[in-house]
């Protein structure tokens, strides 16, 4: 490009953003026009329990064994078990609102093309950027703990015993993961060949990971001692607030049913398998998740919990039985290795439908004609996850985790309302988004009361009460009817689902630690200005073209 178009680009960057940031995309346009930038499509081989398999499979593993032990002895203690019902309350009623968009816009893009449709591009894309940069992070530390269990599992229990130290770089970069790159590139190869293989290896790993599940449950449960839930300082040794901050830090565990809504291109039957695979998966889970906390704080009391690796050390340690410590690290590895597998097969699905809306280069929205996978959005994560996971500790990693996935699910919840009372030349938007503002500002108020002293009662009474009232006047006086006929799937009790959604989402975000919001901004800030900088400029010129296209081909049929 010539430096003269590109100082005509950058003059035009305001003209570009009016015409660009806003615009939405229907879900017809998503599902041909859109998806046939892809070249070959994607093959749909997958059954409802295909789904099922991957969204069980994609949760399990991530949350309870890397997140766990550590929140349970520094920020819930023994009521962790309480941390991960909120959470999923909280992700299960984003995966309602995932579930019904996921039947109205089957394509791969998850939040991505849900938001797009419903807010514009800018929106769009800023929830999509961000949930790639949780997938990323969470699948490099879930990749660095399968590291610690495969050490664990021949007896070694020093933290970075199978690292490489490198002296001269950063504290907390220093410690180099081979292992854990080499399975990530073991799992990028696997997705490059084919979805419904890797489908049937995530099954069996998940049917022989829900057996081992089973066995830590009964078995810690019977070699536990319920004294241990309230020993040294009772079951909430640091309180409300201690169980509220665990459920933000554990909400990252159920990141894994958003990477099967991603598998809607894939699906044969999505308005049957979807709703299924994805709030039925999120349920399976949370009991799952509550079971081993609750068998993880009965076997020892949570001061003694580790950090690494704490239920294969509660077994060794406590139990004493150094046999089931190794069934246990074998098992959490399984589970990890499955995790990672749908995490990343979901994560290379959104780049891929990024790419298609030219946001981001287009070479990698391709995919490969004999496969049906889009290998070079697989190839490219897969590389980012690797790198990352090569030099970055476990405690820096998770500092970054969930502020991310919380925003999009908040957005998306916002986005279902807005699509179900909502029509373009039918009716104006103002009532929608008047209350979707209000009900933002009362759960604000509802979660910054609980921080201020002498407003937490009757603060969070009021702003409680604030959130009902506007939810019951709006439910009482929108015409839900407004939006066209339903989908064939749809959340039922409107809006008081996704109402809560947002509300849950709010109130966990407001929990997050300073550094979070830090780290948190100057993605967002990289996220803006790559968009204002590339994205808007590409799609406005491949809309110039498209245009073009149609002039000189007035016959063309793009629908």
């Amino acid at each position: 490009m010539a430096l003269r178009d590109v100082l005509l680009s950058i003059a035009q960057t305001p003209h570009r953003l009016r015409r660009r940031a806003l615009v939405t995309w229907t879900p017809a346009q998503e599902l041909n026009e859109v998806r046939d930038r892809s070249g070959a499509r994607m093959k749909r081989r997958l059954e409802w329990y295909d789904l099922v398999g991957l969204g069980v499979g994609g949760m399990l593993g991530a949350g309870v064994f890397v997140t766990t032990g550590r929140v349970a002895r520094d920020t819930a203690g023994p009521a962790v078990f309480a941390s991960y019902v909120i959470a999923g309350v909280s992700a299960l009623l984003s995966s309602l609102c995932y579930a019904e968009f996921s039947v109205r816009v089957p394509v791969a893009g998850g939040a991505f093309s849900y938001l797009r449709v419903t807010f514009g591009e800018f929106v769009g894309f800023f929830g999509g950027a961000n949930i790639l940069m949780e997938y990323v992070m969470s699948n490099a530390a879930v990749a660095r703990s399968f590291t610690d269990y495969l050490a664990s599992t021949f007896g070694v229990t020093e933290p970075n015993a199978w690292r490489i130290v490198v002296a001269g770089i950063a504290e907390g970069y220093n410690a180099l993961d081979v292992p854990a790159v080499a399975l990530i590139v073991l799992i990028t190869v696997c997705l490059c060949y084919s979805t419904k293989e890797s489908s049937m290896l995530n099954m069996v790993l998940t049917v022989f990971h829900l057996l081992f599940f089973a066995f830590i449950i009964v078995a810690g449960l019977w070699n536990g001692s319920a004294r241990n839930l309230v020993r040294p300082h009772g079951l909430a040794p640091y309180g409300v607030r201690g169980i509220l901050d665990g459920a933000a830090i554990v909400c990252f565990s159920y990141i894994g049913y958003d990477s099967a809504s991603t598998m809607a291109e894939e699906i044969r039957d999505p308005a049957r398998a979807l709703p299924v695979g994805i709030a039925g998966s999120v349920l399976v889970v949370s009991a799952l998740y509550c079971l081993m906390s609750v068998a993880l704080c009965v076997m020892l009391p949570y001061t003694e919990i580790t950090e690494t690796a704490p239920f294969s050390s509660a077994f060794r340690e406590k139990v004493g039985w150094r046999w089931a410590s190794s069934v246990v690290v074998a098992g959490a590895s399984l589970g990890i290795v499955a995790s990672l597998l749908v995490a990343m097969l979901g994560q290379a699905r959104y780049l891929c439908v990024i790419a298609r809306a030219r946001l981001v280069p287009s070479w990698l929205a391709k995919v490969h004609p004999s496969t049906g996978t889009p290998m070079n959005a697989t190839i490219f994560l897969g590389f980012c996850t690797a790198s990352l996971a090569l030099f970055t500790e476990l405690q820096i990693v998770f500092e970054m985790i969930s502020i991310g996935t919380l925003l999009v699910f908040y957005l998306v919840a916002n986005a279902l309302i807005y699509h179900r009372y909502v029509k373009v030349g039918v009716n104006r938007p103002l009532h929608v988004l008047l209350f979707l503002l209000l009900l933002t500002l009362s759960s604000l108020g509802f979660s910054l009361s609980r921080k201020i002293d002498g407003w937490c009662r009757w603060g969070m009474a009021l702003f409680g009460a604030i959130s009902i009232a506007i939810t019951t006047i709006f439910h009482c006086t929108a015409r839900q009817d407004i939006a066209g006929p339903p989908s064939e799937w749809s959340v039922p009790l409107m809006p008081w689902p996704a109402a809560a959604s947002v509300f849950l989402n709010v109130f966990l975000i407001t929990t997050l630690k300073m550094r979070s919001y830090q780290r948190f901004g100057i993605w967002s800030l990289v996220i803006i200005v790559f968009y204002v900088c590339y994205g808007v400029h590409s799609t406005y010129s491949a809309e110039e073209n498209d245009v073009n296209a149609m002039i000189h081909h007035p016959n063309l049929d793009i629908s």
